[in-house]
């Protein structure tokens, strides 16, 4: 095996010097050596990696939607419940560096198996926390513990979509797959929206909800150690697959760094990450102050997420088939920062839930769907790089962006005098300016993606170099950067 791919890297080398005038025929040399192939395991990696999404996914949200009752249970204040959720973004940030690292270099197995087992011993560990500790002081270190493995294992397992699509799937399948991965993790978000307040009436429920999803976590666990046998299926999906992550890691930091489409994509899309964390965290406070229940907020939250899900699924679709990966974000994009600005005038109406749940629906739909769309378009611009370091950098730059937003969002709020339909309690904050600003942020940085994004699909070039010995393509460098 190892001989065959040296003597197919050497055809592929040789292709690349090819003139430009040879004619776009396959060729005859590389197709009796490289048979791209595909096999039905790549499904069970998938179904792996999206229960594994999913897991990780509830145990960041286990505590956020029953607060209160979590708070009475583990005798602490609602900011120490807080920082529960918290420590995701904290330890996701500092570890982005080495997660992508380790998902170029060490391979999509032993990444994926470290962080199935870093999620089951958190699930774990917070079950045990919670049932058996005898103090309230031990009580909650054990659970912020357990709570800190599963922030472990977050980079992990959301930066791996990217590289499995392209490790296991064909060119006309790998969007697909992108999304479907990537939208396991808001399908996660869902649940434990719903799961937590279900099964948690009162706080002495805890324990029990913490073994609800430790159980999963254990399975995934177990599916995922001996389930996935290689990073990699014996014969690559496509061209670029066999040269996947082919620049050191340093290197393709410094590639990147100097890419100018790329940084347009990293601050852009990555001010979009921030967005849209900020709606999920903050949608309960804006709403409350305009006489809105925590059940409302609940539903619009469901809304986001469940239209969101549907239009990656129909866009994941669409670009697979038709390659046009930046007509598509630029179009959704647009249409978030519409959405955007509808958010920020009707949350501030009263008796408006009609309204309210169908721009939540609507920002849903073409903010969520842009997530894999872009995460795959930020490896056709920066190709050869590793997929796991370009679409790392995005989410590491979209966490970074949302702790800066979530802060100043919160520094202009100021608090009401008289609200008399709020049912916020006692801190009744207005969000007016917040939310001009929000709406301000998602529509700038659009508008700059849309004006100065144009790229190549590079990896889409290559593996047409590869197969029929042609040279890069002349895109324009107008709108219409699609392949010819």
């Amino acid at each position: 095996m190892e001989e065959d791919v040296a003597e197919i890297q050497t055809v592929c080398a040789s292709v690349s010097s090819v003139s430009s005038d040879v004619p776009r025929t396959p060729n005859t040399e590389l197709k009796k050596l490289l048979f791209f192939k595909v096999y039905k395991r790549r499904w069970f990696v998938l179904l792996v990696l999206c229960l594994l999404n999913c897991s990780n996914a509830t145990l960041w949200l286990t505590f956020a939607p029953v607060a209160d009752q979590s708070a009475k249970f583990l005798k602490a204040s609602l900011e120490k419940v807080n920082w529960l959720s918290l420590v995701y973004m904290v330890v996701a940030i500092p570890l982005s560096f080495g997660t992508t690292w380790m998902l170029d270099t060490l391979g999509l197995r032993t990444t994926l198996i470290l962080g199935a087992w870093l999620n089951m011993f958190g699930a774990l560990l917070r079950f045990v926390g919670a049932s058996f500790s005898t103090g309230p002081e031990v009580m909650y270190l054990l659970v912020m513990l357990g709570q800190t493995l599963g922030a472990l294992a977050q980079p992990l397992i959301i930066f791996t979509p990217t590289k499995m699509a392209a490790l296991w799937f064909p060119d006309h399948q790998r969007a697909t797959a992108n999304m479907i991965a990537s939208m396991s993790n808001p399908l996660g978000i869902l649940l434990a929206s719903i799961l937590s307040p279900v099964i948690t009436d009162t706080p002495a429920r805890i324990p029990d909800l913490l073994l609800v999803y430790a159980v999963p976590a254990c399975i995934i666990c177990f599916l995922a150690t001996l389930g996935i046998r290689s990073s990699t299926p014996p014969t690559p999906p496509s061209a670029s697959a066999e040269s996947s992550g082919s620049e050191p890691f340093l290197q393709g930091i410094k590639l990147l760094l100097t890419n100018k489409a790329y940084l347009v994509l990293l601050l852009c899309f990555g001010s979009g990450i921030a967005v849209f964390t900020c709606f999920s965290t903050l949608l309960e406070q804006i709403l409350c102050v305009q006489g809105y229940t925590n059940t409302f907020a609940g539903v619009c939250g469901a809304l986001f997420i469940v239209f969101g899900i549907v239009g990656a699924a129909l866009l994941g679709v669409y670009v697979d088939k038709t390659k046009k990966f930046i007509e598509a974000t630029k179009v959704n994009m647009s249409f978030t920062a519409l959405a955007c600005i509808a958010f920020s005038v009707v949350c501030l109406m009263q008796e408006q839930k009609v309204a309210v749940a169908v721009v939540c629906s609507l920002f849903g739909f073409f903010g969520f769907s842009i997530f894999p769309v872009a995460m795959e378009l930020s490896v056709e611009c920066s190709y050869p790089v590793g997929e796991a370091t370009s679409a790392g950098l995005i989410f590491m730059s979209g966490q970074v962006q949302s702790v800066i937003y979530i802060v100043l969002l919160q520094a202009l709020t100021t608090r009401l005098a008289d609200s008399p339909l709020s049912t916020c309690g006692d801190a009744v904050l207005s969000w007016r300016v917040p939310m001009m600003v929000m709406a301000g942020l998602c529509t700038f940085f659009s508008c700059c993606f849309v004006i100065f994004f144009h790229t190549r699909y590079r990896r889409l070039e290559a593996e047409e170099q590869a197969v029929y010995g042609t040279k890069q393509r002349k895109v324009s460098t107008t709108s219409d950067n699609a392949p010819r």
